[in-house]
Protein backbone atom coordinates (compact mmCIF):
# COMPACT_ATOMS: atom_id res chain seq x y z
CA UNK A 1 0.00 0.00 0.00
CA UNK A 2 1.26 3.48 -0.71
CA UNK A 3 0.17 7.15 0.25
CA UNK A 4 1.86 7.98 -3.24
CA UNK A 5 4.73 10.33 -3.73
CA UNK A 6 4.82 12.98 -0.49
CA UNK A 7 8.66 13.32 -0.45
CA UNK A 8 11.14 14.82 -3.28
CA UNK A 9 14.99 14.94 -2.20
CA UNK A 10 17.60 16.78 -4.31
CA UNK A 11 21.26 15.73 -3.86
CA UNK A 12 23.25 19.08 -2.70
CA UNK A 13 27.13 19.85 -3.74
CA UNK A 14 26.97 22.50 -2.26
CA UNK A 15 24.28 22.69 0.32
CA UNK A 16 24.83 26.81 1.01
CA UNK A 17 23.91 27.55 -2.63
CA UNK A 18 21.10 24.99 -2.93
CA UNK A 19 19.45 26.17 0.29
CA UNK A 20 19.68 30.23 -0.73
CA UNK A 21 18.07 29.15 -4.54
CA UNK A 22 15.30 26.99 -2.60
CA UNK A 23 15.17 30.08 -0.04
CA UNK A 24 14.32 32.25 -3.33
CA UNK A 25 11.79 29.72 -5.04
CA UNK A 26 9.72 28.92 -1.81
CA UNK A 27 9.94 32.29 -0.21
CA UNK A 28 10.34 30.92 2.88
CA UNK A 29 13.20 29.61 5.37
CA UNK A 30 13.77 25.69 5.67
CA UNK A 31 11.59 23.87 8.23
CA UNK A 32 14.68 21.41 8.75
CA UNK A 33 17.86 23.14 8.60
CA UNK A 34 20.74 20.51 9.87
CA UNK A 35 24.14 19.78 8.01
CA UNK A 36 22.67 16.76 6.92
CA UNK A 37 19.44 17.79 5.63
CA UNK A 38 17.58 20.62 4.99
CA UNK A 39 13.89 20.03 4.01
CA UNK A 40 10.90 22.19 3.66
CA UNK A 41 6.72 21.33 3.33
CA UNK A 42 5.41 22.87 0.59
CA UNK A 43 2.11 22.52 -0.59
CA UNK A 44 1.35 19.20 1.51
CA UNK A 45 4.99 18.18 0.14
CA UNK A 46 8.17 17.44 1.48
CA UNK A 47 11.04 18.67 -0.35
CA UNK A 48 14.40 18.68 1.00
CA UNK A 49 18.66 18.84 0.05
CA UNK A 50 20.68 15.95 0.72
CA UNK A 51 24.54 16.76 0.64
CA UNK A 52 26.78 13.55 -0.01
CA UNK A 53 23.50 12.03 -1.61
CA UNK A 54 25.80 10.21 -4.36
CA UNK A 55 26.79 7.89 -0.93
CA UNK A 56 22.98 6.69 -1.00
CA UNK A 57 23.09 6.33 -4.72
CA UNK A 58 21.04 9.38 -5.50
CA UNK A 59 22.14 10.63 -8.53
CA UNK A 60 19.50 12.99 -9.58
CA UNK A 61 16.59 14.56 -7.87
CA UNK A 62 14.34 11.23 -6.26
CA UNK A 63 11.05 11.08 -5.78
CA UNK A 64 9.94 9.08 -2.65
CA UNK A 65 6.89 6.56 -2.42
CA UNK A 66 5.52 6.67 1.48
CA UNK A 67 4.69 3.10 2.05
CA UNK A 68 3.12 0.96 4.84
CA UNK A 69 5.96 -1.72 4.84
CA UNK A 70 8.86 -0.63 3.04
CA UNK A 71 10.33 -4.53 3.44
CA UNK A 72 7.28 -5.99 1.72
CA UNK A 73 7.13 -3.01 -0.76
CA UNK A 74 11.07 -3.41 -1.54
CA UNK A 75 10.36 -7.45 -2.02
CA UNK A 76 7.57 -7.01 -4.37
CA UNK A 77 9.62 -4.56 -6.54
CA UNK A 78 12.44 -6.88 -6.76
CA UNK A 79 10.31 -10.05 -7.76
CA UNK A 80 9.02 -7.85 -10.57
CA UNK A 81 12.33 -6.86 -11.88
CA UNK A 82 13.70 -4.06 -9.35
CA UNK A 83 16.91 -4.29 -7.86
CA UNK A 84 18.14 -3.06 -4.68
CA UNK A 85 20.01 0.70 -4.99
CA UNK A 86 20.22 1.09 -1.09
CA UNK A 87 18.81 -1.40 1.80
CA UNK A 88 16.43 0.49 4.06
CA UNK A 89 18.15 2.61 6.78
CA UNK A 90 16.79 4.61 9.42
CA UNK A 91 17.23 8.55 8.92
CA UNK A 92 15.40 9.82 12.06
CA UNK A 93 12.93 9.21 14.49
CA UNK A 94 12.16 5.53 13.18
CA UNK A 95 12.10 7.36 9.37
CA UNK A 96 13.40 4.78 6.94
CA UNK A 97 14.25 5.17 3.43
CA UNK A 98 15.56 2.91 0.57
CA UNK A 99 16.08 3.31 -2.93
CA UNK A 100 15.14 1.06 -5.62
CA UNK A 101 16.24 1.05 -9.24
CA UNK A 102 13.56 0.31 -12.13
CA UNK A 103 14.48 0.52 -15.70
CA UNK A 104 16.99 2.83 -14.73
CA UNK A 105 14.91 5.08 -12.72
CA UNK A 106 16.04 5.38 -9.04
CA UNK A 107 12.51 4.99 -6.53
CA UNK A 108 12.45 5.91 -3.40
CA UNK A 109 10.56 4.18 -0.86
CA UNK A 110 9.36 5.89 2.57
CA UNK A 111 7.77 4.43 5.66
CA UNK A 112 7.39 6.43 8.63
CA UNK A 113 7.34 5.10 12.40
CA UNK A 114 4.12 3.89 13.24
CA UNK A 115 2.44 5.86 15.95
CA UNK A 116 0.57 4.34 19.01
Amino acid sequence: MTDGIQTILYPATDLAAAKAAFVALIGAEPEQDQPYYVGWQVGGQSFGLVPHADRQGLTGPTPYWHVADIGKSIEAMVDAGATVTAEPRDVGGGRLTATVTVDGNIVGLLQDPVRE
